[in-house]
């Protein structure tokens, strides 16, 4: 098989989340372990950290490994889904996996995982483990696919632990409370690992006070460290901090949202030069860091700039938790007028989103390419319902041209509600 092949049967053979939802969640770790097993357990041979959370775990990961790759370490980063291209999944250095040894991975091994009946996700980690053997990395940055207790990812034991939030997301699989979804987040503490909470409510705050002390692992809210003094948005785009212990510093991610991130990167980055003497980051290779985390890594989807005039920009939030930042940013957008390309997949609470859209905008209605998409019929049925003026566009590519040839140089174009809308934007030729 060729690279295309390859990915097309692992796309239909193993269950996808991102293409098929809820069937293709499996509880428990009884593959993982027996891929584990098989493997050699290669995720020992490297430093990891584990990051898990509602929302913000991509941005934290990516910038976490921009400041390790600053320092001279090369860097594993396993994140999850993708936009465009599967390889975004998996990087050394910034650098994606190549098509060849995904195909070779996939050669070699069919006859022993197929009887297993893997979850695509399973299996792609089961490879980033291993190619990060391989290629002889430093220290690799973990993200959580979903949840954290029973997720694949879970078999590591790090030298940190990160969670970024927690807010209503999943909760067909998680529970269907903020105490239910935190306890299941907690999951990735271990024994004696430090461990970094970004943000906390009054529900969720005691579920990592309790798991912590059971598992004797230092406990840090990053709230409470408030390095984050003041954020400014720069005229260059990205925003500009003032922090307590890093000094200025330039973050490259413009999205509202980044300043509690920041904030918990920041908390991480001195866990990691308190309690781990092993890896050495100084304040030059954070500030290098924020500054060019996409360069670096490759991150894309965060309030990306797309064009400047008009200014387009696309967002990869897709829940409540992300839309309650989102909203607002755009809200107090400076321009003529706004127009918002919006669609959403089958398990977020799109009428809660529905409700923190701004009224003063022009929607145009849209549906992604995947089979989770809802239809664009029913998003335009939704909007109206809220008071939303705008019209059913279809595809992407239909509804980002038709926002573009309305939209004079002093307007705003904003595209999101899903990242599989984002993905179908950027991997648009002329986008």
């Amino acid at each position: 098989m060729d690279y295309q092949e390859t990915i097309e049967y692992l796309y239909n053979s193993t269950p996808v989340f991102e293409r098929v939802g809820a069937v293709a969640y499996k509880e428990g770790l009884e593959n993982t372990i027996a891929l584990d097993d098989h493997f050699g357990h290669p995720h020992k041979c490297y430093k990891t950290i584990h990051v898990a959370g509602t929302n913000g775990k991509g941005s934290c990961s990516h910038t976490l490994a921009a400041i390790l790759q600053s320092a001279g370490y090369k860097v594993g980063l396993y994140t999850s889904p993708h936009l465009v291209d599967f390889r975004e999944r998996i990087k050394v250095n910034g650098k994606k996996i190549s098509e060849e040894r995904v195909v070779d991975f996939v050669e070699k091994n069919r006859s022993f995982f197929e009887p297993l009946h893997p979850s695509f996700f399973e299996l792609t980690t089961a490879l980033a483990f291993l190619y990060f053997k391989e290629q002889n990395v430093d220290v690799a940055v973990i993200e959580v696919g979903l949840g954290g207790r029973l997720d694949c990812t879970n078999v590591i034991t790090p030298i940190l632990s990160i969670i970024t939030n927690i807010s209503f997301d999943h909760t067909q699989f998680l529970g269907n409370t903020l105490a239910l979804i935190a306890g299941e987040k907690a999951g990735i503490i271990k024994k004696g690992v430090p461990v970094v909470i970004g943000e906390t409510v009054s529900e969720t705050a005691p579920v990592f006070k309790e798991k912590a002390c059971q598992r004797n692992a230092p406990l840090v809210f990053a709230e409470q460290e408030k390095e984050v003094t003041k954020a400014t948005v720069a005229s260059q785009g990205g925003i500009d901090y003032q922090t307590q212990n890093f000094g200025l510093l330039h973050g490259e991610l413009g999205g509202a949202y980044q300043v509690k991130n920041t904030n918990t990167i920041l908390a991480a980055v001195k866990v990691l030069q308190a309690m781990c003497h092993s890896l050495h980051l100084t304040h030059q290779d954070v500030a290098y860091g924020f500054k060019n985390v996409c360069e670096m890594t490759g991150l894309l989807g965060r309030w990306q700039i797309i064009r400047k005039q008009p200014l387009v920009v696309c967002d990869t939030g897709h829940n409540v938790g992300g839309w309650k930042y989102l909203s607002q940013q755009i809200a107090s957008q400076k321009c003529e007028h706004k127009h918002i390309v919006f669609g959403m997949v089958d398990d977020k609470d799109i009428e809660t989103v529905m409700s923190m859209l701004p009224k003063d905008a022009i929607y145009y209605w849209t549906q992604a390419s995947s089979k989770r998409a809802i239809p664009s019929s029913e998003v335009a049925t939704l909007g109206a319902k809220h008071q939303l003026r705008g019209k059913d566009c279809g595809n992407v590519d239909k509804a980002y041209h038709e926002a573009l040839k309305n939209a004079t140089s002093e307007d705003f174009v904003f595209i999101g509600g899903s990242s599989y809308v984002v993905a179908d934007l950027i991997a648009l030729k002329d986008f």
